[in-house]
């Protein structure tokens, strides 16, 4: 009995860092994801949105920087970022560098909580409790100066701003608030009925709040977009996430879901804390939208009823 205690021991132990290192791996897999979500007018040719979101960017991470650069290759009629592209105070060039190819494309962009504030460490179990936690913010990052190159480039803030934008031959208005993880949402400000003229709408969030898909569900917007779940960061195969950081349920902390009559896509993102840099089931990622014509009522399982 005294040697298979150890050996139990030891063998947890090997397992452990087993799942460590391959976490750590998996953290720099990026992978692109392809969706198709119908939402054009009838008759209307594709439109390619590029989707990217929680960069958390830091100075010392050429190869994400160099996947992301060859993402311009996609030459997307549209990129839309939500936010969380920093994790460093001096990350700003090295953001504006690495997006620097698709910056020359039409573009909108909303901050999440990771560009106002340098991240921290956490215990990762709060993350399973019930309930809201406490937010807990660390240093300012400089905002002001990624939002400023981002504008300078040509994209569109949406930060509680509502805005139309060219792509390609296409007349798209967009609809996005500040992000709601850090109650800095102010939809009120925003809120009405879609341009007539646009061909379609979408509404931009960092974090997948309830409160603010559901005001963008009632003023009949068809396709929301959002980041910060990190798709659960550390998911269980063949269950998933186990938490989405939000009110949002797990089963839709990535890819795309019908939530109350409009379409939702929640990226899993490229990144994560500097302190936590693993990912379990559930690789980094941007995601290829192509929007097509809506050919009737959408199909799907409305997860929310």
């Amino acid at each position: 009995m005294s040697r298979t205690v150890p050996s139990v021991a030891a063998a947890a132990l090997a397992g452990g860092v087993a799942v460590l290192g391959y976490s750590m791996w998996e953290a720099t897999q990026y992978t692109l994801r392809r969706f198709e979500v119908a939402v054009l007018p009838a008759g209307s040719t594709p439109l390619r949105v590029l989707h990217i979101s929680d960069l958390h960017l830091t100075p010392d991470q050429p190869a994400k920087s160099a996947w992301i650069r060859a993402l311009g290759d996609l030459e997307p009629d549209l990129v839309v970022d939500t936010g969380d592209n920093l994790s460093h105070r001096d990350a700003v060039p090295f953001v504006l560098d690495a997006l620097e190819p698709l910056l020359e494309r039409p573009g909108v962009f909303v901050m999440g909580s990771n560009d106002y504030y340098a991240p921290q460490i956490k215990n990762p179990l709060r993350y399973l409790a019930p309930g809201p936690a406490r937010r807990l913010h660390g240093d300012p990052l400089p905002v002001d100066d990624l939002r400023a190159g981002f504008v300078a480039s040509g994209w569109v803030d949406l930060d509680n701003a509502r805005a139309t934008v060219k792509a390609g031959d296409r007349s798209i208005e967009l609809v996005g608030v500040d992000d709601p993880h850090i109650f800095r949402d102010r939809y009120e400000t925003v809120a009405g009925p879609n341009d007539p003229a646009a061909d379609t709408t979408l509404g931009v969030t960092h974090a997948p709040y309830r409160r603010v898909l559901d005001a963008m569900v009632a003023d009949s917007i068809p396709l929301l977009l959002a980041g910060h779940t990190h798709g659960g960061q550390v998911c269980l195969p063949g269950w998933g996430a186990l938490t989405t950081n939000c009110d949002l349920p797990p089963r839709q902390a990535k890819g795309v879901s019908h939530y109350r009559g409009s379409w939702l896509h929640v990226s899993a993102g490229l990144g994560c804390s500097p302190y936590t840099p693993v990912r379990l089931a559930c690789r980094p990622e941007a995601s290829l939208l192509t929007l097509v014509a809506a050919d009737g009522a959408a199909e799907g399982p409305d997860l929310l009823g």
